[in-house]
């Protein structure tokens, strides 16, 4: 097969784990994903694909990541601490049992990424950051259940904001959405970063190149990488079981970011003006996809 794996026989037990019979469950597919290979496309390798015991698993992890953001959802406003914020989260996800994915993840320090107005992603919490009215943030939470990740973000409005901030904020959700639109199973990857940039470039903002989405399920960031200024049918081929994040940063002003914070994480906006990103984990199926994570 294109993947380096064993061809199996029709009657072979499926790489899966369904317990049913190759010929019965993912035969078609991969004969499918052998002849886009064969004609050029970028596949992805079955390794990437979700098995049904694997969606379940993140299920789980994802009722927890929901519930974290909604729990956040109900108390954040002005006054409060982006380290209030971090407890919150490190707290419920462990009485849920799970664990926030952040935590020392290559170092990062806290449980959960809190990017206020001109920062664009991996803003750290602190307790010297008090949120005030007007301020726009995004809380990036992932979780950990049983050896499942999910992995979701929101944009939270601070009392009463400009215009300006609100419309961002709004756009970006919305830009969100149009991709989420253009996911077609059997399309292309690149058809989401498009339909988005396409959207936000439409409303008089500039999409971030440097990060996007990812990969995810198994492991806190698998392939692939999803980006957000991509041409219409290019990229990977977006198979059944394909499971990953879409996450637009689009900025108010210009796309260049600043990426030289002595803390090594923080990105900021190169000219300082306010950025917005939302997130979903979805996992592409026969029909369409299913929204996992929000």
């Amino acid at each position: 097969m294109y993947d380096g794996q064993p061809q199996l026989g029709r009657n072979d037990v499926c790489w899966c784990g369904s317990g049913k019979k190759y010929k019965k469950c993912h035969l078609d597919t991969d004969e499918r994903l052998q002849a886009l290979w064969d004609a050029g496309e970028e596949v992805p390798y079955r390794s990437l694909l979700k098995t049904p015991e694997d969606i379940a698993g993140v299920r789980r992890s994802a009722e927890v990541n929901v519930g974290v953001l909604d729990y956040v959802a109900e108390r954040i406003g002005p006054g409060v601490t982006t380290a209030d914020i971090d407890q919150w989260v490190h707290d419920y996800t462990v009485e849920h049992g799970a664990v926030p994915a952040p935590l020392d993840y290559e170092g990062f320090p806290n449980s959960v990424c809190t990017s206020a107005n001109e920062v664009v992603c991996h803003g750290i919490p602190s307790s010297d950051e008090v949120l005030k009215e007007g301020d726009i943030i995004n809380v990036d939470c992932s979780t950990v259940k049983d050896g499942y990740f999910s992995d979701s973000s929101r944009m939270f409005v601070i009392g009463e904001t400009t215009p300006e901030k609100a419309d961002l904020v709004r756009v970006c959700k919305e830009a969100m959405e149009e991709g989420l639109k253009a996911v077609k199973p059997w399309g292309h990857l690149g058809d989401i970063g498009a339909a988005v940039n396409g959207y936000a470039k439409a409303h008089g903002y500039t999409v971030v190149r440097e990060f996007g989405g990812h990969g995810i399920g198994l492991e806190f960031h698998e392939d692939p990488f999803v980006s957000f200024v991509t041409e219409p049918g290019t990229g990977p081929i977006l198979a059944p079981g394909l499971m990953f994040t879409i996450e637009p940063m689009i900025n108010m002003g210009a796309q260049e970011i600043d990426m030289t914070d002595p803390n090594g994480w923080t990105v900021r906006t190169a000219d300082g003006a306010p950025t917005a990103q939302w997130e979903v984990q979805i996992v592409i199926t026969e029909d369409g996809y299913e929204l996992l994570s929000w």
